[in-house]
Parts: structure tokens; C-alpha cells; sequence
């Protein structure tokens, strides 16, 4: 591919870090003390590349419990326990963000649909802190409609100025494909081996103009 792309965004869980395991290992253990008895397939089936509010209705439907914020946070905590333990950047993820950073002159951004908390201290323990600036740094629970829907990536290509076409989006979820291509962005969708859930023709069909199963063939396309 020889286009040049006026700008590059990245998804966050599961392009820049390599944080589901983590994150639904947690979700899934903590659902089945609720009695909700799920494998960790499963879980990441169900809620991957969502926030977990949004889920709040089947979680307590499956659980026959109320989700309240005190239950969400606790979950964050434990989350983050996790994380800070183990959390590494996705391979090829450092050498592509910083190649993205020179292709577009600076005009990336993180758009995840984490909670702002989760993107700050993931983006800081894996070394990215630095390549983003933090107006371009985006949470999907700072709008009323978080991925699939297109506004998060609207607002970051309204901060960054740059058209949609002119986008490029980096995406490993369904949801998150669906919202970049909604918004009109180019998106390529990233198909990890390791992840059990997800598959190119799946993210082929959710909008992705191309899949990658490297992080490292995109940063040969920046080159």
C-alpha cells in the first residue's frame, strides 16, 4: 500500500496493549461469584471491544443482581491489579506507533473505549505515554455512545482537523471496525492469533478495508 495517511488512530486494548486476557480473566471471575458461569472464551465473546455499562442489563439479567458503580468500580480495582502485574504491549506496537507519529507529522490518537483511568495507566506502563498527546487521548465513557457507533472517532478527527478519508483507523474488535468505518475513516482490522474470538472475515465484513495478522505488516505500509 502506498498511500499516505494525514492521520492514524489507534484503538487501545488489543492493538496497543495486550490487555483482554488480562482484563476479561478478571470480568469472568468475578461475574461467576455473581453465579454467572462463563470460560474465559466466552467472556471475551461477549465483551470485547464494548464497555462493560453496556452490558449492565445482561450482566444482571445472568446474574439476578443489580449492576451498580460500586460493582464496576470494584471491578476496576481488580482489573488494575492485574494490569499493573502483568500488562505488555501488543508485539509491534511501540516501533508502529512511533512510525505512525512521523508518517502524520504528530497527528495520532488513542480512541479506546475504556475508561479513562484504564487507557492512562495502560498507555504509561507499557512506555506510549509519551507519543500521544493527551487532547488526542479519547474514552468511549466520555459520550453517550461509545463504539459501535461513530461518535469517538467523529470527535478525535475533529481534534486532530484531519478529514475522514484521510484516516487511518487500527482496529481488533467488531465494534471497533464498525465505528471507524462508520465515521468514514479507512480501517484496517488487526487479527490477532491469540485472539480466539475474533476473525479476519469477520472484521472484513465489519468494515475493514484490509486484516493484518502482524502489527508490523502495517508499520512496513507507514514505511
Amino acid at each position: 500500500m502506498t498511500q499516505r495517511f494525514a492521520a492514524v488512530l489507534f484503538d487501545c486494548d488489543g492493538v496497543l496493549v495486550d490487555s483482554e486476557p488480562l482484563t476479561m480473566g478478571v470480568l469472568r471471575d468475578l461475574l461467576e461469584q455473581r453465579g454467572w458461569k462463563l470460560t474465559l472464551q466466552e467472556c471475551m465473546q461477549i465483551f470485547v471491544g464494548k464497555a462493560t455499562r453496556d452490558e449492565a442489563a445482561r450482566i444482571e439479567r445472568e446474574t439476578g443482581q443489580p449492576f451498580t458503580i460500586e460493582w464496576l468500580h470494584g471491578f476496576w480495582a481488580a482489573r488494575d491489579v492485574a494490569l499493573r502485574a502483568h500488562l505488555q504491549p501488543v508485539a509491534g506496537a511501540p516501533e508502529l506507533v512511533q512510525l505512525a507519529h512521523t508518517h502524520t507529522q504528530g497527528q495520532i490518537a488513542c480512541v479506546s473505549g475504556a475508561d479513562r483511568d484504564k487507557i492512562t495507566l495502560q498507555l504509561a506502563l507499557t512506555g506510549l505515554t509519551g507519543w500521544f498527546r493527551q487532547e488526542c487521548i479519547f474514552s468511549g465513557h466520555e459520550f453517550a455512545r461509545s463504539k459501535p457507533h461513530p461518535d469517538i472517532y467523529l470527535a478525535a478527527m475533529q481534534q486532530l482537523q484531519v478529514p475522514a478519508g484521510d484516516c487511518l483507523v487500527i482496529e481488533d474488535s467488531i465494534t471497533g471496525v464498525q465505528s471507524g468505518a462508520a465515521a468514514g475513516a479507512q480501517v484496517v482490522g488487526y487479527a490477532s492469533p491469540d485472539n480466539p474470538v475474533v476473525t479476519a472475515e469477520a472484521l472484513r465484513q465489519a468494515g475493514a478495508f484490509a486484516v493484518v495478522t502482524r502489527l508490523s505488516q502495517i508499520s512496513d505500509w507507514l514505511r
